[in-house]
């Protein structure tokens, strides 16, 4: 029989004081939207089952999640918008995002483990874990808080502006969105230092020429 692929646990952050938070962002790769960062203090004695990478669950599993972690945790999140964003970079601007899920916590945590190969610039005790998401209990409920959060966003933002399928596509560049982009053209809240988006608004700003009949 095939092995159980195994879930994010406490056996990481067993070696770190409490209450610990647990960091992770959604967003980063779309073309419009903000990017969503979530800090995350579970309860060790109650806390919801199922905890996973946000990646790997339903959508129907990521809200009934996200739901119970607003009863049984402490949250934060941390908002940069689009002009963050193309003013910071989008590494810079995942960066300030983690800070202020944090500081959106309330209260200091002991410690932070944050998802990925690098912490923000802050005084916090805290550690980087590359692929935290699939082997921090904490680090994968933050990215479940990050993702729904994010994912409403962009569903509200669809409705503002319809043609683009937010509210299936999230702002990554599918190839629905791209074709969209091209043809309606960007949005103030598609990233304007993304590629594609500065591609399509250098072609647009192209004088096209109307030559008369002879």
């Amino acid at each position: 029989m095939p092995r159980a692929v195994p879930r994010p646990c406490f056996k990481l952050e067993g070696d770190h004081p409490l209450p610990l938070a647990g960091v992770d962002e959604a967003g980063c790769a779309p073309l419009a939207g903000p990017v969503v960062a979530a800090a995350v203090v579970l309860d060790r004695e109650r806390f919801p089952r199922g905890i996973d990478d946000s990646k790997k669950l339903s959508l129907e599993a990521r809200e009934a999640i996200h739901a119970k972690l607003m009863v049984q945790a402490r949250c934060g999140v941390g908002i940069c918008t689009v002009e963050e964003i193309d003013a910071l970079n989008i590494y810079w601007a995942r960066m300030l995002a983690m800070a202020r899920a944090v500081e959106a916590l309330g209260f200091d945590p002991a410690f932070v483990l944050v998802d990925g190969n690098r912490c923000p610039r802050w005084e916090r005790p805290s550690r980087a874990i590359i692929a935290g998401d699939a082997k921090c209990r904490s680090i994968a409920a933050a990215s479940i808080v990050a993702k729904v959060t994010r994912d409403r966003i962009m569903a509200d933002y669809a409705e503002a502006h319809p043609g683009y399928g937010w509210e299936r596509n999230r702002g990554y560049p599918t190839p629905d969105h791209r074709r969209a982009l091209r043809e309606l053209g960007p949005t103030p809240l598609h990233r304007k230092s993304f590629g594609l988006v500065r591609e399509v608004l250098a072609e647009r700003a192209q004088p096209s020429f109307a030559f008369a009949a002879e």
